[in-house]
């Protein structure tokens, strides 16, 4: 007979919380204090946004709309699989 599987004691929520934890890491900062640093990739697509603009193939205003549209774009896919994880959880 099949065996049943059992169930796994970690909840959705708490492996949302890890998925998130694994994107970013938090430094120490001495007068700032802790500061969220985002993964390589994003930073190199910061890091991108502003050789674009300090080369000025782009405008400055450009960049920082483009950025904030790819902050606003993080947060909700953060948001996102924070609502998949609950309804998973009621399931």
């Amino acid at each position: 007979m099949a065996e049943k599987k059992t169930r796994r004691t970690t909840s959705q929520a708490d492996a949302v919380e890890k998925v998130r934890e694994g994107e970013t890491f938090i430094l120490n900062l001495p007068i700032v204090g802790q500061t969220e640093i985002p993964r390589p990739e994003q930073l190199a697509y910061y890091g991108g946004l502003a050789a674009l603009a300090a080369l000025e193939l782009i405008d400055w205003p450009v960049a920082l709309v483009i950025a904030a549209g790819h902050v606003l774009a993080s947060n909700h896919h953060n948001k996102l699989l924070e609502e998949l994880g609950e309804a998973m959880e009621e399931i």
